[in-house]
């Protein structure tokens, strides 16, 4: 609940987005320019409950203004086809979040790779993976983790399966059974390289393209599909909790899964 923009816990929007610049600096971790980390759209500083979903699209955007969130946190932002006009989907998304009072942050790769809230050490840590070290390289930083394992191959799907609801597709190319697995959230297929040279029998990530499975195979590394949505919904969902503990509000998990 708020009176005059501000919840009862005393903080307001810009509160929060202050803390998620300082916690997540988003402007010191490399990105795609047109992830346009941090505050994409203001509001009146309206609080109250805090949405999280993977992406801002028109069903998610919907929600968060139904459930009367002031905030909306998401991992995929609005601006992902570079500079267009306010028309048309993109204009509907932007008028709704408007009209509606929400506002809109948005972390990309600085969501993934955060030691405490990231995509990437929350479901390495879910999984079980033991003593976490930086992977997957992207412009100088790291983005990925990876860490040791012993587990078969079949139990390791079987657990993604469970802990994501998803159903994996496995890339059965490397040992049966998992001594040290690497994790790139998304679309994290050109990574299998960089996880064979890290020593790493297995590489945990959301999507890649056909002629990944032949980089599997020749070198011998398992790859585990499971989904770029369903590996990004933990992160937003540790960063909305962690909020909620910090700022004292509610907070829900906006589900629109793609499937792929």
């Amino acid at each position: 609940m708020t009176v005059d923009g501000v919840s009862l816990t005393g903080y307001c929007v810009d509160d929060v987005v202050v803390y998620l610049d300082s916690y997540l600096q988003p402007r010191l971790i490399p990105d795609d320019p047109r992830a346009l980390n941090g505050l994409q759209v203001s509001n009146s500083g309206r609080l109250g409950l805090i949405a999280a979903a993977v992406d801002a699209c028109q069903a998610t955007i919907d929600a968060a203004a139904a459930r009367g969130a002031g905030l909306l946190v998401v991992h995929h932002g609005l601006f992902w086809g570079g500079l267009e006009a306010v028309t048309g989907l993109h204009g509907r998304r932007l008028r709704k979040l408007i009209q509606s009072d929400v506002a809109l942050y948005s972390a990309h790769l600085p969501l993934d790779c955060h030691p405490e809230v990231g995509n990437n050490p929350v479901l390495a840590r879910s999984l079980g993976i033991q003593g976490l070290v930086p992977f997957g390289e992207y412009e100088g930083y790291r983005i990925g983790v990876m860490g040791e394992l012993s587990l078969r191959r079949d139990h390791l799907v079987s657990a993604v399966a469970r802990l994501l609801e998803t159903a994996p597709r496995l890339l059965a190319t490397g040992p049966e059974q998992v001594s040290r697995a690497a994790v790139v959230t998304g679309a994290g297929a050109a990574y299998i390289t960089e996880a064979k040279e890290a020593g790493a029998d297995t590489l945990i990530t959301g999507e890649g393209p056909h002629h990944s499975y032949f980089d599997a195979e020749e070198l011998g590394v398992n790859v585990i599909y499971a989904g770029h949505y369903a590996t990004e919904t933990v992160g937003v969902k540790a960063l909305a909790a962690h909020l909620s503990a910090r700022f004292q509000l509610p907070w829900e998990f906006l589900d629109h899964p793609t499937g792929l």
